[in-house]
């Protein structure tokens, strides 16, 4: 059955990809008529997730907030579709670094790291990264149910010659490259809320304690290294640029939670400068004190 439904599906993503910009857009804004009006897609969740996590502002503001986020949502996954056939010019016009400069220095002082990002704007499109630097872009995802669409976002994200490697295989993949000497950019989004079960530090997160990810914090010290925030921007629809915020270097002698807490306030800035851009669907703040 899953088989199935990846072959009546796979022609279709195909053809969307393929699609001239204008009219790829025009059928994003059919697609958020129907997630945002018709179907409703998780709207309760959204609703309630911008009004706990901006309380000052008042109901128009925050609907407002809402339905951007929903046309922004469609764009932003219908994008993902659109790399399949993307061609490396185009997506340098469309993603572009502001610094690169920072990840440079790293490259010189043969120093790994670990670029935190966060479910804001474009994540996908940050793995076109690999463009730009002789390091080796690793991604950590969580694998999907149907083992055909996984393959497929596997592909998808790894056009530009990034690495995916899943969240179990991760300690290994990089305990294996220090091992040999390969300088690695793991990127993870770690703005998620994780189980409570597995939770070792909670944290005001746009002003409510919630439990947080602190694996990437975990990684950075235990293999000595260095994390940088990559600040993504959407400078129009299908525009996006990077600019990388070096968190810390030397991490062993950053107190604990340090690391994690600076990645959080990071993440507050993006959503607070365009909060339409965040990932609202999520139940982020399901578990709070």
């Amino acid at each position: 059955m899953q088989f199935l439904i990846y072959i009546i599906s796979f022609p279709f993503l195909w053809l969307i990809s393929k699609l001239p910009f204008k009219l790829f857009y025009w059928f994003s804004d059919g697609i958020y008529v129907l997630i945002y009006y018709i179907i409703g897609y998780r709207k309760k969740i959204v609703r309630h997730n911008i009004l706990i996590a901006l309380p000052n502002l008042s109901e128009s503001e925050r609907l407002k907030i809402e339905k951007k986020f929903y046309r922004h949502m469609c764009d932003m996954f219908l994008e993902m579709i659109k790399t399949m056939s993307i061609s490396t010019e185009e997506m340098k016009k469309r993603f572009k670094i502001t610094n690169i400069e920072v990840v440079k220095e790293y490259e010189q002082k043969n120093k790994s790291i670990i670029l935190l990002a966060s479910h804001y704007a474009s994540w996908e499109w940050l793995l076109s990264i690999n463009e730009s630097t002789s390091f080796k872009c690793i991604g950590v995802y969580k694998k999907i149910n149907n083992p055909y669409f996984d393959k497929l976002i596997r592909n998808i994200r790894s056009k530009f010659n990034s690495e995916l490697v899943a969240t179990d295989k991760t300690i290994a993949l990089i305990a294996e490259n220090q091992e040999k000497g390969i300088m690695g950019m793991y990127g993870l989004a770690s703005d998620q809320s994780p189980q409570v079960h597995k939770t070792f530090h909670w944290q005001q997160f746009m002003g409510i304690e919630v439990p947080v990810h602190t694996g990437a914090e975990m990684l950075a010290k235990r293999y000595d290294l260095e994390v940088v925030f990559a600040k993504v921007k959407k400078v129009k629809r299908g525009f996006y640029e990077a600019t990388f915020v070096p968190i810390c270097e030397h991490p062993r002698t950053i107190p604990d939670y340090e690391i994690t807490d600076t990645y959080l306030k990071e993440v507050e800035k993006q959503i607070l400068e365009a909060p339409e851009y965040y990932f609202w669907t999520h139940k982020r703040w399901k578990h709070r004190k």
